[in-house]
């Protein structure tokens, strides 16, 4: 390939401090690399009291530190992959990110609009600094925050504080089905969005029925991609080895769920055939690839989103490896 095509994988989510900073992890990064893949997602997050909250705090215990971070990227250096920093807020409340806002009186909440977006630019400027300073490749500005996203004046002013103090590409990572809703992606660098596209029609589905679902979502991304002219990054997508996994491939919650990695291998095989050798797709950053993971033996024991020692990571060496 001669575009920029991302083989990636999303590292790091879900980590108490610290929890970079062990052997465990440096291993991890290794295991990672070994699947081909060239990029990750360093993702963590901090949270808000609640949706409707407007500060946003460094959450001692939650928040990765700075050290944290630099410790991640210099392993990931070490191991040749290039890095994408993401940070993320989420709700303490335990709502969804995406609900995070204020009701739609828009004279009544400009206040509160201004106050949050204050908050956000001075929490994602930290962190554009620091991936500044760390040198890393690229710089995500925002994830699944839907009810912001018709901030398009709020939106841009913060994207352009961004850009004085980070040089590299920037991408924003909407949510699948919302992407037409973001109006100012002519502001950043790459169009990003979470694919958990329910392609799987029952539990179990074959890979050729998961491709045929695909194909209008290639298409309705193609036109997107058309409008903006950018590269269209799935900045998240995957799916748990785990029964029905590929009919609501969001889903991590329902642990009765029996192990299926067959189904997982087949989402992430469709998927791929399907975008691989379009000109305007970007490249996958897989949801995702634990920190500490459990020893290979224990794959078939798992039925959350690793791929590790499962039939999806030999789906996804055949191509991150082979092409």
């Amino acid at each position: 390939m001669n575009r920029m095509f991302i083989k990636g994988m999303t590292w790091g989510w879900n980590s108490t401090r610290g929890a970079y900073r062990t052997p465990e992890a440096a291993d991890s990064i290794i295991k990672l690399r070994e699947t081909g893949s060239e990029w990750i997602a360093l993702s963590f997050y901090t949270r808000q009291e609640s949706v409707h909250s407007t500060e946003i705090p460094f959450e001692y215990g939650y928040t990765m530190t700075d050290r944290d971070i630099a410790f991640a990227v210099a392993e990931a250096r070490k191991a040749g992959l290039k890095v994408c920093l993401k940070p993320v807020v989420n709700s303490k409340d335990g709502i969804w990110r995406a609900h995070i806002g204020f009701p739609d009186e828009e004279s009544a909440t400009q206040p509160y609009w201004d106050k949050w977006f204050e908050s956000y630019t001075y929490f994602l400027l930290h962190y554009a600094e620091l991936a500044e300073e760390l040198g890393c490749e690229m710089f995500c500005v925002g994830c699944e925050m839907v009810k912001t996203e018709s901030q398009t004046a709020r939106w841009t002013t913060l994207i352009a504080r961004v850009r004085e103090v980070y040089s590299g590409p920037l991408i924003y990572n909407a949510n699948h089905g919302k992407e037409e809703g973001v109006a100012w992606f002519d502001q950043v660098d790459m169009i990003g969005t979470s694919a958990y596209y329910p392609v799987g029609s029952v539990p179990g589905d074959t890979e050729d029925n998961m491709i045929a679902k695909w194909l209008p979502v290639r298409d309705k991304l193609a036109k997107l991609h058309r409008r903006f002219n950018k590269p269209v990054v799935f900045m998240e997508i995957g799916c748990r080895s785990a029964h029905g996994c590929a009919t609501m491939p969001w889903e991590f919650s329902h642990t009765e769920l029996s192990f299926n990695e067959e189904e997982q291998a087949n989402f992430y095989s469709s998927a791929i055939k399907v975008f691989w050798d379009q000109e305007w797709f970007g490249g996958f950053f897989w949801w995702d690839w634990s920190v500490k993971l459990y020893p290979r033996s224990e794959a078939k024991n798992d039925r959350g989103f690793d791929i590790y020692g499962k039939q999806a990571e030999t789906v996804l060496k055949h191509w991150y490896l082979a092409k």
